[in-house]
């Protein structure tokens, strides 16, 4: 190349570099929302996050995002809601039923990525396979595996013929998994008592309640109440002499007896691929609610040897983890 042209292509390189640079620069960091009721320091919140960086997403650096909690007191959740919808953020991911209900009465443009028990039951979504909306994400199945926690109490007790159920009305997810619970009692021939318990004052009441009507065994539905909650429910469960089934391991390693359920940090982590495919442009509506393949039993042994229960070895052989 002669002298006069290397001048001339350098020369217009010099004049496009500026321009792509600050083309570059002008480029909108993607801003993510998150509305939950648990702490952010919550594990269960942080899988959101490790979810994120997994695909590349670095806080602070290519995504901000905007963080809300209501720190257990459901009744900020309307607030911090329409504080979200005002920060016009990108794509909104809802911990809970909760929460997406909260946001369903801010926003029906704004994309939202949830997880909850029952997205159809609860009208969040129009169907599994098309949601038809703004809202997309993961079911936990919650009400779907409330009568395989009732089969496994029977394994593991098998004269048991009456249950009481500790359940949240202030949970929208909680009235499905009590109705599908008790479906499969009737089933079962187990006779279910249900227990209301709307806060953590309640929960001596709810033990005495279930020992002075002579149940048998006891199991907590799932609801963010209980979940914050697991070590004090199992150490009440011991205290009473209660069989009781949960729905996180949690509980279970807190001295609880057994628990069926989801792993609810691996649907935190998957919901981050949601908020990447819209980032990327893809439409709530035409992203399918995504169901749970894999659940997981624990069993702690030595709960069950304080309270006279030999596990069937059927049932060991089961589980995915049983604490000596």
């Amino acid at each position: 190349m002669k002298r006069r042209e290397l001048i001339v292509a350098l020369g217009g390189l010099a004049a496009t570099w500026p321009r792509a640079v600050a083309a570059q620069q002008a480029q909108p960091v993607p801003r993510v929302g998150v509305l939950t009721v648990a702490l952010s320091t919550s594990p269960i919140e942080g899988a959101f996050r490790h979810g994120l960086r997994d695909l590349g997403y670095i806080e602070g650096q290519n995504v901000i995002i905007d963080f809300k909690t209501a720190e257990f007191q459901t009744e900020l959740l309307n607030q911090l809601a329409a504080e979200l919808v005002a920060a016009q953020v990108d794509v909104i991911f809802s911990s809970g039923s909760e929460a997406t209900t909260a946001l369903r009465r801010q926003t029906t443009s704004i994309p939202i990525v949830m997880t909850s028990t029952n997205p159809v039951g609860l009208g969040f979504v129009a169907s599994l396979a098309r949601p038809d909306g703004n809202v997309t994400g993961l079911s936990i199945l919650g009400p779907e595996i409330a009568g395989k926690r009732l089969e496994l109490l029977k394994t593991l007790i098998p004269g048991i013929d009456k249950v009481s159920a500790f359940w949240n009305p202030n949970d929208p997810g909680a009235e499905f998994s009590l109705k599908e619970t008790d479906a499969a009692g009737s089933a079962l021939n187990i006779a279910l008592q249900p227990v209301e318990v709307r806060g953590v004052d309640d929960f001596d009441d709810a033990f005495r309640t279930a020992t002075s009507g002579h149940t048998a065994a006891v199991v907590v539905l799932p609801a963010p109440l209980m979940s914050r909650n697991s070590e004090r429910l199992a150490s009440l469960a011991m205290k009473n002499q209660l069989p009781t089934i949960f729905y996180n391991r949690e509980a279970v390693k807190a001295g609880g007896l057994i628990s069926y359920g989801t792993n609810i940090a691996d649907v935190y982590r998957r919901a981050a691929y949601y908020v990447d495919r819209i980032l990327k442009g893809a439409k709530p509506a035409d992203l399918p609610i995504e169901q749970p393949t894999r659940f997981e039993l624990f069993i702690n042994r030595k709960t069950a040897t304080a309270l006279g229960i030999t596990v069937p070895p059927t049932l060991l052989a089961r589980a995915d983890e049983v604490i000596e």
